[in-house]
């Protein structure tokens, strides 16, 4: 059986001349640009700059006060107005592709769509499975965007109805949908309609099943495979079931404030984990699969607004009104840091007025500042202040798009027409919907590769180490111990051509053919999936193995950057293999140019 454990032997490298190295650095230029956007609290107007070069802005006419959501991995940005029966559409200009170790980035001037949705009170945003669902609360229904044609500057809508005009949401859920549910009673001391749980729904909204009960249902997030939403019992959770979705109610904690509960959660891209507010002064942990479920986090003063960290899933920052920054230690269920960043700012009066509003940009976190007429600059990691941006008016909501990425110049390539399966983070961390998966042929792996196992080795890979203790749970050491048996082979170079796929152990080759044997989705301990791409021997040496399984991160066809490769003759038992994976990165790449692209994760 080829797949064993063993010391691996030395590599069979491609030269790389000087003048190769030229070639590909002025092909591949990487850049890290975010770009900010930002709601006026009184003036009709969204005002956006680049982060980093805050000269370079633009500005935009609303017909009123917006709240600002970036979608289709930051290629748009979604303006809700609210109050004044209006979303609008902004082009980022900025276009994030991954290819499982690098991403591709484009960039372009900002553009309004012309093109715009209206109807009576849009409110909750949805952006989740390739779909961006807006609420109309006193229209009665919601209107189902592509989300990637709105990167395109294109809106194209469908409407999924409800049975009553409430302030409420509705969800995919992989091939179905779910949405809240109101009763014609209102709300003591209000004329809203009381809110009572979530129900399946077709997608023109025809009920399917009864309603589960969620009393006074507001709030929703995805993280991993489930939808969250907070209700006054608990925090009901909703995953794809095979007969449609399947609820469990998550009660809270009998020892937490009474009469308090969550309206607001935020989900987490990396970790199958949600944040939630509680009450004024409390915070949630919410995991949806492990023992405890509910951690409480209380603060010490009210709350003003939070946000997650997704480079660093571990924690997330809260701003409380006596102007403090509070990092908080999502693993821990406690605050971990905290620093004053701006005056106070009470939470008493209305809901909407006048305070900061947090967003994450790499190793920041930008705030808003509206009394001062300010967008601050914060480190995440010490909360000092890196620098503030002047901003005309009253800055309000914000949302920020943007990241690393490599820019390729004179390749003729359209990174723009990239297929959405593999153009989206979530997917490459490992959480997507079913109906994404799409078969892939042997030539997505087609070239001349060597392993990594031998940087390993030698130490060459110690920068990555160190790169993932910084923004990891474990140290260098920890993580170098676990990629030693994940990536230990003693096969050092794999080529692949045409269906003949041949294996070099020792410099000494062994080939066979290949033909493709399906596929498999695995879901792993933490929640997110992963898709094998599977091929049988079909004739070739004796010694080659019967089965082999490609997993590179992407679900749909699209040239592999590097691949993690199960062998060996037991198909099913090849698919309960998780911790050896052994890796493989083009022949052509030197170990620096490795180094580098591991780390621009």
């Amino acid at each position: 059986m080829l797949r064993q454990l063993a010391c691996a032997t030395g590599l069979i490298l491609v030269p790389w001349s000087g003048a190769m190295a030229e070639d590909a650095a002025r092909e591949r230029k990487a850049t890290t640009l975010y770009r900010v956007f930002v709601g006026d609290h009184d003036a009709p107007k969204v005002t956006a700059f680049d982060l980093g070069d805050p000269a370079k802005r633009w500005s935009f006419e609303t017909t009123g006060q917006a709240r600002l959501y970036g979608v289709d991995n930051g290629s748009a940005v979604v303006v809700v107005q609210s109050e004044d029966d209006r979303v609008d559409i902004i082009r980022s200009g900025i276009s994030l592709h991954s290819h499982g170790d690098h991403s591709d980035i484009s960039i372009a001037e900002p553009a309004a769509v012309r093109e715009a949705l209206t109807g009576p009170r849009p409110f909750h945003l949805i952006d989740h499975g390739g779909k961006v669902v807006i609420n109309f609360d006193r229209g009665g229904y919601a209107e189902v965007l592509d989300a990637h044609a709105l990167g395109e500057g294109r809106l194209e809508a469908t409407r999924l109805a409800q049975g009553l005009a409430h302030h409420g949401y509705a969800a995919p859920i992989g091939k179905a949908w779910v949405t809240t549910v109101a009763s014609d009673a209102s709300v003591e001391g209000s004329a809203a309609p009381k809110r009572l749980g979530l129900r399946q729904v077709e997608a023109d909204g025809m009920p399917v099943g009864e309603m589960q009960p969620c009393t006074g249902i507001h709030g929703e997030a995805f993280s991993g495979a489930y939808l969250a939403t907070g209700c006054d019992e608990g925090i009901l959770t909703v995953t794809a079931g095979k007969e449609g979705p399947e609820f469990r109610m998550l009660p809270y904690p009998a020892d937490l404030p009474a009469g308090e509960s969550t309206g607001t959660l935020l989900g987490s891209k990396s970790l199958q984990v949600f944040l939630g507010n509680f009450g004024a002064k409390g915070l949630l942990v919410v995991d949806p699969a492990g023992e405890p479920h509910i951690q409480h986090i209380e603060l010490p003063f009210r709350r003003i607004d939070f946000a997650l960290d997704p480079a660093n899933a571990r924690f997330g920052y809260v701003l409380t009104e006596d102007g403090t920054l509070h990092r908080i230690d999502v693993l821990d269920g406690k605050i971990a840091q905290s620093a004053r960043v701006t005056e106070p700012y009470s939470m008493d009066g209305h809901w909407n007025d006048q305070r900061p509003r947090l967003a994450m940009a790499g190793d920041e976190v930008v705030m808003s500042d509206p009394k001062a007429g300010l967008v601050r600059r914060i480190a995440k990691d010490t909360l000092e202040e890196a620098g503030t941006v002047p901003v005309e008016g009253v800055p309000y909501n914000i949302a920020v798009v943007g990241g690393s990425g490599v820019v390729h110049e004179g390749d003729g390539h359209d990174h723009a027409g990239h297929a959405h399966s593999h153009g989206d983070p979530k997917i490459y961390a490992g959480y997507f919907e079913d109906s994404q998966i799409q078969d892939r042929p042997l030539s997505d792996y087609a070239g001349d590769w060597q392993s990594v196992y031998p940087y390993l080795q030698d130490g060459t890979l110690d920068p990555v180490w160190q790169h993932k203790a910084e923004k990891g749970p474990m140290d260098a050491a920890g993580y170098k111990a676990e990629y030693e048996t994940g990536y230990r082979t003693d096969v050092e170079r794999i080529t692949i051509e045409g269906d003949v796929v041949t294996f070099y152990r020792d410099g000494k080759p062994m080939k066979g053919t290949y033909a493709s044997d399906g596929r498999e989705t695995l879901t792993y301990k933490k929640g997110n999936r992963g898709v094998r791409f599977i091929f049988r021997k079909m004739d070739g040496d004796a010694d080659a193995p019967q089965f082999i399984q490609f997993s590179d991160h992407g679900i749909a066809p699209a040239k592999a950057d590097h691949y993690h490769l199960y062998w060996g003759n037991d198909r099913a038992a090849l698919l309960e293999e998780v911790t050896n994976w052994p890796t493989y990165y083009p022949s052509t790449l030197t170990p620096t140019q490795i180094v580098s692209e591991m780390m621009a994760h």
